[in-house]
């Protein structure tokens, strides 16, 4: 067998050991959820939706960080570990579709609308999209509440004090200050110095994103595996950029992507928003009215197709898709330059190689 066919029958391996474990983990709290109330049942059902779909991106980082450090294929503990990543991502993306006022997730109703669309099957009274977006909260705080009770389950490598324990606490943090940071450009950011908006964008990219989607992720996978310090450094020098390129590829797909690909409509992150990378370039370079429309238009949910392609048109013009493209470009080869420093055997290697690829070359 050739080491790309180890690699993927090994990822597949782990991937049916994650899902696995994730149905097995909610079927049990489907149970418990049951003694309480049998109203409760699309709590569970909602979660489990959501963590059926996927990329497995963090998960698979994870792995081949504990691959790469000397963790044997096949250990409960890794699995186990990958399976309160994914309920963490949950959790970050149930909360981040409220605040965003995403309707649609992966293809489908986002986990608010989903309560949304129950509340009005059932012709229940008061509003439908408030009950959405509480029951929405609720189902995020329960997810974050698995995705601890599923990382314990680990044990003394993931105690309390330990390399592993200190990882996970910290990704779960930074993840809330990012989003924190996110929602305050939005409201902030038109009335912020325009000279500044490129680095905070990147600010945010980097705490609400790409530390818990490759950083942490690698290094957690390290540290359960007792991966020496020089390693652990080796994966941040590739991981961060990473993840960082990650980000700027899904903010360019939230303005150009294709909905039939992306599973999302074409500008969504246009009228949520979003202070990425991209739009504070455009703001810097464009003519001042042109930049002044772009700022107006700036989350309003009830931008047109037009008006959408006007925003496209001014970002391409003055030069802002190519400054994002070369940024991301720069990044994508910081990590690939660090990833072969790294003292990595032919898999882990390997696997890091495709996934890194993966990430900064997706069209969704």
């Amino acid at each position: 067998m050739t080491a790309a066919a180890l690699v993927s029958s090994e990822q597949a391996q782990f991937i049916d050991g994650v899902t696995g474990k994730l149905n097995g983990f909610l079927s049990a709290q489907q149970e418990l959820m049951a003694t309480v109330s049998p109203d409760v049942e699309p709590l569970i059902g909602s979660i489990s939706h959501l963590v059926t779909g996927g990329k497995r991106l963090r998960a698979l980082m994870c792995y081949w960080g504990w691959r790469g450090a000397g963790g044997p294929a096949d250990n409960l503990d890794i699995i186990t570990a990958g399976c309160a990543l994914e309920l963490f991502q949950a959790a970050a993306l149930i909360h981040d579709d409220i605040i965003d006022r995403s309707d649609t997730r992966r293809g489908g109703p986002s986990v608010h609308k989903r309560f949304s669309q129950l509340h009005e099957v059932n012709g229940w009274a008061l509003d439908s999209g408030r009950f959405g977006d509480a029951a929405a909260i609720l189902t995020g705080d329960l997810c974050l509440s698995f995705s601890e009770e599923s990382f314990t389950e680990i044990g003394p490598r993931a105690a309390a004090g330990s390399p592993a324990r200190r990882i996970f606490n910290v990704m779960r943090a930074e993840v809330m200050a990012g989003q924190y940071l996110d929602i305050l450009e939005e409201v902030a950011g038109p009335v912020r110095d325009r000279a500044g908006s490129v680095a905070r964008a990147q600010s945010i990219i980097r705490y609400k994103s790409a530390k818990y989607s490759t950083e942490h992720p690698l290094a957690l996978g390290g540290a359960l595996a007792g991966a020496p310090a020089a390693l652990m450094k080796g994966y941040s020098e590739f991981s961060l950029p990473l993840g960082e390129a990650f980000q700027m590829r899904d903010d360019v797909l939230g303005v150009f992507g294709d909905p039939e690909t992306t599973g999302k409509p074409a500008g969504d992150d246009l009228r949520e928003g979003k202070r990425t990378v991209l739009v504070g370039f455009a703001i810097n370079q464009a003519p001042r009215a042109e930049a002044d429309y772009l700022d107006r238009m700036l989350g309003n949910p009830l931008l047109a197709e037009d008006e959408v392609a006007e925003i496209r048109r001014i970002i391409i013009e003055c030069g802002a898709l190519e400054a994002t493209e070369s940024l991301i470009g720069e990044l994508s080869n910081r990590a690939f330059d660090a990833l072969e420093r790294l003292p990595l055997e032919e898999l882990p290697l390997m696997a890091l190689r495709h996934l890194a690829e993966a990430a900064v070359s997706r069209a969704a």
